[in-house]
């Protein structure tokens, strides 16, 4: 069971009002939204392969634009746990370590699922028509759906408890949150862009 009054002191340290944490919210927010709505126009519309002159080209410029949103949601992130208070408990060694151990466990499952799935395959190539011949099942994808995900909030997870910060414990859960609600769109979605690869092709 959770302490609810161990919740409710952890997070009596944030302030949720504060601008920079509003801002670290709404990068959070935004980042799934923003390639979820442009993927899905690019599926429907080939708009950006038409303009850039091709599907890769296209992917490549989309994966460059969330590389960059992901930067400012870092930055905006980090900005927000350094304008608040710090849990003095766990402002010690143990924690730092326990953080940082978590934050390379998260960017092994991020680098290994990047390198399993290709540029194109990482940054919603399939919604660009670039499919993969089969589905990848290799590590880390053997261990957990969605590592790439994952990985992400487990790098933020660490690094909240590195800084010992309540207020990058909350926005963790806001990014955890962001990425189950993607998982829901994104998931049936690209089942049925590959039901219907294997359709046309059993149709041949």
């Amino acid at each position: 069971q959770v302490d609810v009054a161990a919740m409710v002191q952890l997070f009596g340290y944030v302030d949720v009002t504060d601008t920079g944490f509003i801002v670290a919210v709404l990068s959070i927010a935004f980042n799934p939204l923003f390639w979820n709505v442009v993927a899905r126009w690019e599926h429907k519309t080939r708009a950006l392969s038409q303009v850039f002159g091709s599907p890769h080209a296209a992917c490549y410029c989309l994966g460059a634009v969330i590389l960059v949103l992901n930067c400012v949601r870092s930055h905006c992130f980090t900005e927000a746990m350094k304008s608040q208070p710090k849990l003095e408990g766990w402002d010690c060694h143990w924690t730092y370590y326990s953080g940082l151990a978590i934050s390379a466990v998260g960017t092994l499952f991020v680098i290994s699922s990047f390198l399993a799935l290709g540029f194109t395959g990482t940054f919603l190539g399939d919604y660009f028509g670039i499919l993969m011949e089969e589905k990848v099942t290799s590590f880390p994808f053997s261990v957990l759906d969605n590592p790439m995900y994952w990985g992400s909030t487990a790098i933020y997870l660490g690094w909240s408890l590195m800084h010992a910060s309540p207020a990058g414990l909350l926005l963790t859960a806001v990014v955890a949150i962001s990425y189950t609600i993607a998982v829901l769109y994104e998931g049936p979605f690209t089942e049925e862009i590959y039901r219907r690869k294997q359709k046309g092709v059993k149709s041949k």
